[in-house]
């Protein structure tokens, strides 16, 4: 049997390994050292830039849809947009300044929620962490929070397009079905309103399902004049016109009516006589003391020229014995 030369055995054991030095481990984790912080730091300043960028374009852009205009353009009414109305001017200025307040920080606060988890979607995305999973929690949490509160969530975008339409404002008389008065404040979700005897009705914004507003643009005062059947109706035309004529000239009343008295005419012929219909453009809120004031100078008027104002008229049959003590009674 032959003997096999001699052979260098391998060494079994393993060659020790060099120990990484520090320099070593930084330049293998200079990404994550230096790249993940850096691209946050730069995430969180985009954000914060934006933000600002965002407040100042929202601040801009209220104040000049509400801002009063200067009326130049022909067959254009003040002001920029469908929002501006004509109304009294007496709380114009404390309108405006609560609806773009209002309208102002919720479209702020828009922006920063969406900002807000923007950013973090896209820190969350550079540390690693997974957001398919958070972001089904979000819309289940999302979904179970907006079927229980559906009737805040209206509450809020009935409030806030009722300010953006500028639909009623403080200062405004209104009527909203049962709550019937004037305008003392509206929020995003609550509109109060203080009725004729005094009390402050609270209702939501998502119950109100039509306005009637009393103080946009102009108003009219109307007043039904009932005269008797023998009653000149030319006559009774002339002399309600000029009834409605010295009350235009009134000092008092000089910036109440926006146009000529108008006898309209013959309204309803009733049982106890004629109506005739007199009418007038007004500025908002001012027309029922036009109507009150026009309703005593037709009354005095009336009298003046002898026309008389017919009363309710009864008849009245007494029994007697017989047909003729009923007569003699009716005599």
């Amino acid at each position: 049997m032959a003997y096999a030369p001699d052979r260098p055995v391998p060494d079994a054991s393993p060659s020790p390994q060099l120990a990484l030095t520090p320099p070593d481990w930084a330049r293998d984790h200079v990404t994550a050292l230096i790249g993940v912080p850096l691209r946050i730091v730069l995430i969180v300043i985009g954000v914060v830039l934006v933000r600002k960028l965002a407040k100042r374009a929202i601040t801009r852009v209220v104040q000049r849809i509400l801002e009063p205009g200067d009326g130049r353009e022909p067959g254009r009414r003040p002001g920029r947009g469908p929002a501006v109305l004509h109304r009294d001017h007496t709380r114009v200025r404390e309108r405006r300044e609560q609806r773009a307040r209002t309208i102002g920080s919720v479209l702020s606060s828009i922006v920063s929620v969406v900002l807000f988890v923007i950013a973090v979607a896209m820190v969350l995305d550079q540390v690693g962490i997974a957001l398919g999973p958070l972001l089904a929690s979000a819309g289940v949490v999302g979904l179970a929070i907006g079927f229980g509160a559906q009737s805040l969530v209206a509450d809020y975008l009935s409030g806030m397009l009722i300010m953006i339409e500028d639909q009623y404002g403080v200062g405004d008389s209104v009527d909203l079905g049962e709550a019937v008065g004037d305008v003392e404040h509206v929020g995003l979700r609550l509109t109060h309103v203080r009725d004729l005897n005094g009390g402050l009705w609270h209702i939501r914004n998502g119950e109100i399902l039509r306005v009637r507003n009393d103080s946009q643009e102009w108003a009219r005062a109307v007043l039904d004049v009932t005269v008797a059947y023998d009653a000149n109706l030319d006559e009774v035309y002339r002399v309600l016109e000029e009834a409605g004529r010295s009350l235009r000239e009134d000092p008092d009343f000089a910036g109440a009516l926006l146009e000529d008295v108008s006898v309209w005419g013959v309204q309803s012929l009733d049982a106890d006589g004629v109506t005739v219909r007199v009418a007038v453009r007004t500025a908002p809120m001012r027309q029922w003391a036009v109507t009150r004031e026009l309703r005593r100078r037709a009354k005095e008027a009336l009298d003046a020229a002898g026309i008389d104002i017919p009363f309710a008229q009864r008849a009245r049959w007494l029994r007697g014995e017989d047909d003729a003590d009923g007569a003699q009674a009716l005599r």
